[in-house]
């Protein structure tokens, strides 16, 4: 299935129903009196999160939604039905926005969550509401109120605890497939992930994590060249991000110090706060050098980018190290969600 991150979308709450004007007839009861009933309340459209769904694809073929209209009121007081409310589903992580003003209207991030988009008319009044000491005989009621009507803007952010971040090539859809059951193309050239990809790492039975690949970034990312910074967003929810370097590159390649620095740089100018995200250096392939030659090449490499946080040396093909990077991030991670429940 074709990832779609974006959709917009139409709802259309129902009108609520026309109050009635009637009154009592009935044989021995002289002067009845009104009875028209109220009409019932439009129904309202709903957004709900859910896991049974990760992609935006449907709404490209079903982008209208409409609730049912509130029935009208009839005599012998009685209330007119209420309309359906039309509820619908939408991946876990979606961000719903109005799309002719660009308001953020709310941001479903739990499976369950529910989010009221477009309120339903109210609905009219009988004659029966107007009657009175002075006013015996009202013949007068009120239409219902239309339903609101919307377009929306749903943008879907991936949910996901760690992001790998990196220049094309640098092996991050290798990593994922060695750690999770996530089966990304993984080929000897660049750009072959074009949509991002997620995988559950079990480091035990008991304890996983969820880990999220996103194409390359490459310069020039933040002003819109290649694939990567349409999908950095996704990496916005992450507690961790692995920036993975490619300590041997093709000779087409960039060298890794410069490949470094340039995600480094579009990371600052497309978001200050995905920038300043705890990030890890992860130095890949280190199974294309020889033993002896690793531990030089990657001290040089930490020594030219002035790196001052955790350092991991590992192949992602081969599995050398990745067992000591996943227990790490899964501590780190255990760390933060420990701290997140003592703040509430």
């Amino acid at each position: 299935m074709r990832f779609v991150d974006e959709a917009g979308i139409r709802v259309e709450a129902g009108n609520g129903g026309n109050g009635c004007v009637g009154f009592r007839r009935e044989k021995y009861i002289p002067f009845g009196g009104p009875d028209g009933g109220d009409g019932g309340n439009g129904g309202s459209v709903y957004l709900v999160a859910t896991d049974n769904l990760n992609t935006l694809a449907d709404f490209r073929y079903h982008s209208v939604h409409r609730a049912e209209h509130g029935h009208n009121g009839s005599g012998g007081n009685c209330t007119g039905k209420a309309g359906a409310d039309c509820t619908v589903s939408v991946p876990t992580g979606t961000l719903v926005s109005d799309g002719e003003t660009g308001e953020q209207i709310g941001d479903l991030t739990k499976p369950g969550d529910r989010l009221l988009v477009a309120k339903g008319g109210f609905h009219g009044l009988g004659n029966t509401r107007f009657k009175s000491s002075t006013n015996r005989a009202p013949r007068q009621s009120t239409p219902g109120k239309p339903g609101e009507h919307r377009l929306l803007h749903l943008e879907l952010n991936l949910i996901a605890d760690v992001g790998l971040l990196g220049m094309p090539n640098a092996g991050k859809s290798s990593l994922i497939r060695t750690v999770s059951s996530a089966r990304p193309k993984v080929a000897d050239y660049p750009f072959t992930t074009l949509h991002p990809n997620l995988g559950v790492v079990r480091v035990d039975p008991m304890r996983s994590f969820v880990l999220a690949d996103v194409p390359g970034i490459i310069e020039g990312a933040s002003a819109g060249a290649g694939l990567g910074v349409q999908f950095l967003k996704h990496l916005s929810r992450t507690r961790l991000l692995l920036h993975m370097v490619d300590i041997e590159p093709y000779e087409t390649l960039e060298e890794p110090v410069i490949a470094a620095k340039k995600v480094i740089e579009e990371l600052k100018q497309w978001n200050r706060g995905l920038a300043d995200k705890p990030r890890w250096l992860v130095l890949n392939k280190i199974d294309r050098l020889a033993p002896d030659s690793v531990e030089q090449r990657c001290r040089t490499i930490v020594t030219e980018l002035q790196w001052s946080g955790p350092v991991f040396r590992i192949s992602a093909i081969k599995g050398d190290g990745v067992k000591k990077l996943m227990g790490a991030v899964m501590t780190f991670i255990e760390e933060q969600r420990t701290a997140d429940e003592a703040a509430e």
